[in-house]
Protein backbone atom coordinates (compact mmCIF):
# COMPACT_ATOMS: atom_id res chain seq x y z
CA UNK A 1 0.00 0.00 0.00
CA UNK A 2 2.91 2.05 0.01
CA UNK A 3 2.53 5.31 -1.79
CA UNK A 4 -0.48 4.61 -3.49
CA UNK A 5 -1.73 7.67 -5.15
CA UNK A 6 -5.07 8.41 -7.46
CA UNK A 7 -2.56 7.38 -10.68
CA UNK A 8 -3.15 3.70 -9.28
CA UNK A 9 -7.28 3.92 -9.29
CA UNK A 10 -8.30 1.01 -11.69
CA UNK A 11 -10.10 1.47 -14.57
CA UNK A 12 -13.65 2.25 -13.45
CA UNK A 13 -15.25 2.32 -17.33
CA UNK A 14 -18.85 0.90 -16.72
CA UNK A 15 -18.79 1.41 -13.14
CA UNK A 16 -21.67 4.03 -11.44
CA UNK A 17 -20.73 5.75 -8.06
CA UNK A 18 -22.28 7.86 -5.32
CA UNK A 19 -20.81 10.58 -3.72
CA UNK A 20 -22.49 12.43 -1.20
CA UNK A 21 -21.25 16.37 -0.44
CA UNK A 22 -19.40 15.65 -3.88
CA UNK A 23 -19.70 20.03 -4.30
CA UNK A 24 -16.19 20.28 -2.61
CA UNK A 25 -13.58 19.58 -0.35
CA UNK A 26 -13.00 15.46 -0.04
CA UNK A 27 -16.24 14.32 -1.94
CA UNK A 28 -15.51 16.77 -4.73
CA UNK A 29 -11.89 14.94 -5.38
CA UNK A 30 -13.44 11.70 -4.63
CA UNK A 31 -16.18 12.39 -7.31
CA UNK A 32 -13.67 13.82 -9.72
CA UNK A 33 -11.04 11.16 -9.61
CA UNK A 34 -13.41 8.52 -9.88
CA UNK A 35 -14.28 10.04 -13.20
CA UNK A 36 -11.45 10.45 -14.29
CA UNK A 37 -11.11 6.72 -14.48
CA UNK A 38 -14.32 6.74 -15.97
CA UNK A 39 -17.44 6.29 -13.56
CA UNK A 40 -20.15 7.35 -13.92
CA UNK A 41 -20.65 9.45 -10.51
CA UNK A 42 -23.88 10.86 -9.56
CA UNK A 43 -23.06 13.98 -7.39
CA UNK A 44 -25.02 13.66 -4.44
CA UNK A 45 -25.03 17.46 -2.49
CA UNK A 46 -27.48 19.83 -0.37
CA UNK A 47 -27.08 22.53 -2.66
CA UNK A 48 -28.46 23.04 -6.25
CA UNK A 49 -26.54 25.63 -6.85
CA UNK A 50 -23.30 24.27 -5.38
CA UNK A 51 -24.14 21.33 -7.03
CA UNK A 52 -24.31 22.18 -10.54
CA UNK A 53 -20.87 24.48 -10.01
CA UNK A 54 -19.18 21.78 -9.17
CA UNK A 55 -21.04 19.32 -12.14
CA UNK A 56 -19.48 22.38 -14.61
CA UNK A 57 -15.91 22.55 -12.58
CA UNK A 58 -15.50 18.92 -12.84
CA UNK A 59 -16.09 18.37 -16.77
CA UNK A 60 -14.02 21.54 -17.33
CA UNK A 61 -10.89 19.43 -15.25
CA UNK A 62 -11.83 16.34 -16.75
CA UNK A 63 -13.26 16.50 -20.58
CA UNK A 64 -15.74 14.11 -21.23
CA UNK A 65 -16.42 13.14 -17.54
CA UNK A 66 -19.98 11.28 -16.57
CA UNK A 67 -21.07 13.23 -13.74
CA UNK A 68 -25.01 14.33 -12.70
CA UNK A 69 -26.50 16.15 -10.17
CA UNK A 70 -28.54 14.82 -7.59
CA UNK A 71 -30.12 16.74 -4.74
CA UNK A 72 -29.65 15.72 -1.36
CA UNK A 73 -30.27 16.78 1.97
CA UNK A 74 -29.17 13.93 4.89
CA UNK A 75 -30.70 16.92 7.20
CA UNK A 76 -33.97 15.95 5.72
CA UNK A 77 -35.60 12.33 5.46
CA UNK A 78 -37.85 12.85 2.99
CA UNK A 79 -34.84 14.39 0.64
CA UNK A 80 -32.94 10.80 1.13
CA UNK A 81 -36.15 9.26 0.29
CA UNK A 82 -36.59 11.29 -2.63
CA UNK A 83 -33.14 10.84 -3.55
CA UNK A 84 -33.06 6.98 -3.71
CA UNK A 85 -36.44 6.59 -5.68
CA UNK A 86 -34.94 8.79 -8.30
CA UNK A 87 -31.56 7.37 -8.22
CA UNK A 88 -30.92 7.01 -12.46
CA UNK A 89 -29.29 3.84 -12.85
CA UNK A 90 -29.83 0.03 -12.48
CA UNK A 91 -26.65 -0.88 -10.92
CA UNK A 92 -24.89 1.11 -8.14
CA UNK A 93 -20.71 -0.18 -7.73
CA UNK A 94 -20.17 1.90 -5.17
CA UNK A 95 -21.63 4.54 -2.46
CA UNK A 96 -19.22 6.90 -0.71
CA UNK A 97 -20.94 8.35 2.45
CA UNK A 98 -18.88 11.33 2.23
CA UNK A 99 -20.61 14.05 3.42
CA UNK A 100 -20.76 15.19 7.19
CA UNK A 101 -20.90 18.54 9.23
CA UNK A 102 -18.42 19.21 12.29
CA UNK A 103 -18.23 20.47 15.72
CA UNK A 104 -21.79 23.17 14.60
CA UNK A 105 -23.66 24.99 17.58
CA UNK A 106 -26.31 22.43 18.85
CA UNK A 107 -28.99 22.05 16.20
CA UNK A 108 -32.04 19.61 15.07
CA UNK A 109 -32.65 18.51 11.14
CA UNK A 110 -35.98 18.56 9.82
CA UNK A 111 -36.87 15.28 11.67
CA UNK A 112 -35.99 16.28 15.24
CA UNK A 113 -32.31 14.26 15.11
CA UNK A 114 -29.11 16.06 17.16
CA UNK A 115 -27.67 17.92 13.52
CA UNK A 116 -24.17 15.77 13.93
CA UNK A 117 -25.68 12.39 14.52
CA UNK A 118 -28.39 13.25 11.86
CA UNK A 119 -26.40 14.16 9.20
CA UNK A 120 -23.47 12.33 9.95
CA UNK A 121 -25.22 8.57 10.77
CA UNK A 122 -28.85 8.48 10.16
CA UNK A 123 -29.07 10.50 6.79
CA UNK A 124 -26.12 7.79 5.54
CA UNK A 125 -28.06 4.91 7.42
CA UNK A 126 -31.10 5.68 5.30
CA UNK A 127 -29.45 6.14 2.47
CA UNK A 128 -27.54 3.08 2.14
CA UNK A 129 -30.43 1.12 2.76
CA UNK A 130 -32.56 2.77 0.39
CA UNK A 131 -30.02 2.53 -1.94
CA UNK A 132 -29.43 -1.54 -1.03
CA UNK A 133 -31.13 -2.74 -3.88
CA UNK A 134 -29.17 -1.66 -6.37
CA UNK A 135 -26.34 -2.23 -4.05
CA UNK A 136 -26.99 -6.08 -3.96
CA UNK A 137 -27.43 -6.44 -7.40
CA UNK A 138 -24.16 -4.99 -8.46
CA UNK A 139 -21.75 -7.37 -8.19
CA UNK A 140 -19.01 -6.14 -5.88
CA UNK A 141 -20.36 -3.30 -5.22
CA UNK A 142 -18.79 -1.42 -2.32
CA UNK A 143 -20.42 1.42 0.58
CA UNK A 144 -17.82 3.27 1.91
CA UNK A 145 -18.16 5.43 5.01
CA UNK A 146 -15.85 8.25 6.03
CA UNK A 147 -15.52 8.75 9.93
CA UNK A 148 -12.40 10.33 11.42
CA UNK A 149 -9.70 10.28 13.73
CA UNK A 150 -11.70 12.31 16.26
CA UNK A 151 -13.93 8.76 17.03
CA UNK A 152 -11.28 8.32 19.66
CA UNK A 153 -12.72 11.13 21.67
CA UNK A 154 -16.22 9.32 22.56
CA UNK A 155 -18.25 6.32 22.50
CA UNK A 156 -22.13 6.32 21.38
CA UNK A 157 -24.25 7.26 24.24
CA UNK A 158 -27.17 4.50 23.24
CA UNK A 159 -29.51 6.09 25.88
CA UNK A 160 -28.89 9.44 24.74
CA UNK A 161 -28.32 9.48 20.75
CA UNK A 162 -29.51 12.49 20.08
CA UNK A 163 -27.87 14.17 22.69
CA UNK A 164 -31.22 15.79 24.66
CA UNK A 165 -29.00 15.33 28.25
CA UNK A 166 -26.49 17.71 27.51
CA UNK A 167 -24.48 19.06 24.55
CA UNK A 168 -20.69 19.26 24.21
CA UNK A 169 -20.54 20.02 20.23
CA UNK A 170 -16.65 18.16 19.95
CA UNK A 171 -18.10 14.67 21.81
CA UNK A 172 -21.21 15.07 19.93
CA UNK A 173 -19.13 14.94 16.63
CA UNK A 174 -16.74 11.93 17.91
CA UNK A 175 -20.12 9.67 18.95
CA UNK A 176 -20.96 10.36 15.40
CA UNK A 177 -18.35 9.49 14.06
CA UNK A 178 -18.01 6.49 16.28
CA UNK A 179 -21.58 6.26 15.47
CA UNK A 180 -20.10 5.81 11.26
CA UNK A 181 -17.50 2.95 12.36
CA UNK A 182 -19.99 0.72 14.25
CA UNK A 183 -22.69 0.95 11.20
CA UNK A 184 -19.75 -0.04 8.59
CA UNK A 185 -18.77 -2.87 11.24
CA UNK A 186 -22.75 -3.81 12.07
CA UNK A 187 -23.58 -3.59 7.86
CA UNK A 188 -20.25 -5.46 7.05
CA UNK A 189 -21.35 -8.43 9.21
CA UNK A 190 -24.84 -9.04 7.95
CA UNK A 191 -23.67 -8.83 4.43
CA UNK A 192 -21.52 -11.72 5.19
CA UNK A 193 -24.32 -13.17 6.99
CA UNK A 194 -26.28 -13.41 4.23
CA UNK A 195 -23.88 -14.28 1.53
CA UNK A 196 -24.12 -11.01 -0.04
CA UNK A 197 -20.77 -9.68 -2.46
CA UNK A 198 -20.82 -6.17 -1.27
CA UNK A 199 -17.83 -5.08 1.00
CA UNK A 200 -18.54 -2.40 3.53
CA UNK A 201 -15.13 -0.61 4.63
CA UNK A 202 -14.75 2.66 6.16
CA UNK A 203 -12.07 5.38 5.86
CA UNK A 204 -10.68 8.96 7.52
CA UNK A 205 -8.47 11.60 5.86
CA UNK A 206 -6.39 12.42 8.80
CA UNK A 207 -6.13 16.27 8.84
CA UNK A 208 -7.03 17.29 5.76
CA UNK A 209 -7.81 20.96 4.37
CA UNK A 210 -11.56 21.42 3.95
CA UNK A 211 -14.33 23.92 4.93
CA UNK A 212 -15.29 21.47 7.96
CA UNK A 213 -12.91 22.95 10.17
CA UNK A 214 -14.50 26.55 9.59
CA UNK A 215 -18.23 25.71 9.06
CA UNK A 216 -18.55 25.81 13.09
CA UNK A 217 -16.96 29.35 13.91
CA UNK A 218 -18.95 30.82 10.75
CA UNK A 219 -22.26 29.86 11.85
CA UNK A 220 -21.71 31.60 14.68
CA UNK A 221 -20.08 34.78 13.64
CA UNK A 222 -16.85 33.81 15.97
CA UNK A 223 -14.51 35.57 13.07
CA UNK A 224 -11.24 34.83 15.67
CA UNK A 225 -12.33 31.04 15.67
CA UNK A 226 -12.78 30.72 12.05
CA UNK A 227 -9.35 32.57 11.51
CA UNK A 228 -7.66 30.06 13.71
CA UNK A 229 -8.82 27.39 11.96
CA UNK A 230 -8.02 28.93 8.72
CA UNK A 231 -4.11 29.33 9.53
CA UNK A 232 -4.48 25.47 10.86
CA UNK A 233 -5.73 24.30 7.79
CA UNK A 234 -2.82 26.49 6.06
CA UNK A 235 -0.08 25.20 8.74
CA UNK A 236 -0.82 21.68 9.49
CA UNK A 237 -3.42 20.19 7.44
CA UNK A 238 -2.62 18.05 3.95
CA UNK A 239 -4.66 18.91 1.10
CA UNK A 240 -7.79 17.79 0.12
CA UNK A 241 -6.00 15.83 -2.68
CA UNK A 242 -4.37 14.40 -0.33
CA UNK A 243 -6.86 13.74 2.37
CA UNK A 244 -9.39 11.74 -0.43
CA UNK A 245 -6.67 9.43 -1.09
CA UNK A 246 -7.92 7.08 1.78
CA UNK A 247 -11.45 6.91 0.12
CA UNK A 248 -10.54 6.25 -2.84
CA UNK A 249 -8.35 3.30 -2.00
CA UNK A 250 -11.23 1.84 0.22
CA UNK A 251 -13.35 2.47 -2.43
CA UNK A 252 -11.60 0.99 -5.37
CA UNK A 253 -8.40 -0.78 -4.62
CA UNK A 254 -8.49 -4.49 -5.51
CA UNK A 255 -8.80 -6.87 -1.91
CA UNK A 256 -10.26 -4.00 0.83
CA UNK A 257 -11.58 -6.26 3.34
CA UNK A 258 -15.09 -5.65 4.59
CA UNK A 259 -14.78 -3.69 7.89
CA UNK A 260 -11.74 -2.31 7.25
CA UNK A 261 -10.56 1.57 8.13
CA UNK A 262 -8.25 3.20 5.96
CA UNK A 263 -6.39 6.55 6.97
CA UNK A 264 -3.18 8.21 6.19
CA UNK A 265 -0.56 5.82 6.87
CA UNK A 266 1.57 8.42 9.16
CA UNK A 267 0.09 8.90 12.60
CA UNK A 268 -3.08 8.82 11.19
CA UNK A 269 -2.30 12.51 10.12
CA UNK A 270 -1.04 12.44 6.69
CA UNK A 271 0.20 10.39 4.16
CA UNK A 272 -0.06 7.45 2.02
CA UNK A 273 -3.32 5.56 2.81
CA UNK A 274 -2.75 2.71 5.14
CA UNK A 275 -4.57 0.58 7.76
CA UNK A 276 -5.69 2.75 10.00
CA UNK A 277 -5.78 2.08 13.82
CA UNK A 278 -9.58 2.89 15.76
CA UNK A 279 -11.36 2.70 19.09
CA UNK A 280 -12.06 -1.39 20.53
CA UNK A 281 -15.62 0.06 20.93
CA UNK A 282 -16.31 0.55 17.07
CA UNK A 283 -16.09 -3.30 16.73
CA UNK A 284 -18.35 -4.11 19.30
CA UNK A 285 -20.87 -6.28 18.02
CA UNK A 286 -23.41 -5.63 20.84
CA UNK A 287 -23.05 -1.81 20.32
CA UNK A 288 -23.11 -2.38 16.43
CA UNK A 289 -26.32 -3.79 16.70
CA UNK A 290 -27.87 -1.80 19.46
CA UNK A 291 -27.31 0.89 17.03
CA UNK A 292 -28.30 -0.55 14.18
CA UNK A 293 -32.13 -1.31 15.32
CA UNK A 294 -32.36 2.64 17.15
CA UNK A 295 -31.22 3.63 14.38
CA UNK A 296 -34.01 1.56 12.15
CA UNK A 297 -36.64 2.68 14.74
CA UNK A 298 -35.90 6.62 14.09
CA UNK A 299 -35.20 6.66 10.42
CA UNK A 300 -38.14 4.14 9.43
CA UNK A 301 -35.77 2.42 7.36
CA UNK A 302 -35.84 -1.35 7.44
CA UNK A 303 -32.84 -3.27 5.41
CA UNK A 304 -34.76 -6.85 5.38
CA UNK A 305 -32.82 -7.97 2.48
CA UNK A 306 -29.95 -8.31 5.81
CA UNK A 307 -32.27 -10.07 7.63
CA UNK A 308 -30.71 -13.59 8.28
Amino acid sequence: MTGWNASDIPDQNGRSAVVTGANSGLGYVTARELARRGARVVLACRSEERGHEAGDRLVAEVPGADVVFRRLDLADLASVREFAAGYPYERLDLLVNNAGVMALPQGRTADGFETQFGVNHLGHFALTGLLLPALLRTPGARIVTLSSMVHALANIDIDDLNAEHGYRRWIAYARSKTANLLFTHELARRLAATGAEAVAAAAHPGYASTNLQTAGARMEGRRGAERFAELGNRVFAQSAEAGALPTLYAATAPGVLPDSFTGPSFAMWRGAPAASWRAPWTRDDRASGRLWTASEELTGVRYDALKS
